[in-house]
């Protein structure tokens, strides 16, 4: 199997191409990892949101029993 390209600065350069092609890949693959970021970022936040409003509903319970056996 051979290379299409002789060396690594040919690779680089692309035919003469290599600005438009790794700057297309620049503007795929960061886009990309941007949204995978938020993606992950998000998450967190909703899960985080979740424990707070699962621990403030089990305190309200315990008030609410504390508040009856009273």
């Amino acid at each position: 199997m051979n290379s299409a390209f002789a060396s690594w600065s040919d690779f680089f350069a692309m035919g003469g191409y290599g600005f438009y092609v790794w700057l297309a890949v620049c503007f795929t693959v960061f886009p990309l990892l941007a949204i995978c970021f938020h993606s992950w970022a998000q998450h967190r936040a909703i899960l985080r949101g979740l424990q707070k409003q699962q621990e403030r509903e089990a305190r309200m319970r315990a008030a609410k029993m504390q508040k009856e056996l009273a």
